[in-house]
């Protein structure tokens, strides 16, 4: 959280797109429904391991909450 105890606010979006631009570690922010991607803990729904970057989902991967397209994700701020 920052100062204020805001959430940090999301930064650049997915590099027009191309996730492979993204940091391995970085935690994405779906800008529809506001679920977290974080590659530490992966993704149980969609069977994604832990330790999977945002990058190397599948073409087909969606969020597991409310169905958006990965192009939807934002990074957050570290």
């Amino acid at each position: 959280m920052g100062e204020s105890g805001v959430n940090p606010a999301p930064s650049a979006g997915l590099a027009f797109g191309d996730a492979s631009q993204v940091p391995a570690d970085a935690r994405l922010e779906c800008k529809i429904c506001w679920w977290v991607y974080d590659p530490a803990e992966g993704d149980p729904v969609w069977q994604i391991p832990p330790g999977t970057p945002f990058s190397a989902l599948p073409a087909h991967w969606r969020c597991p909450q409310c169905d958006a397209e990965a192009s939807k994700f934002l990074r957050l701020d570290a």
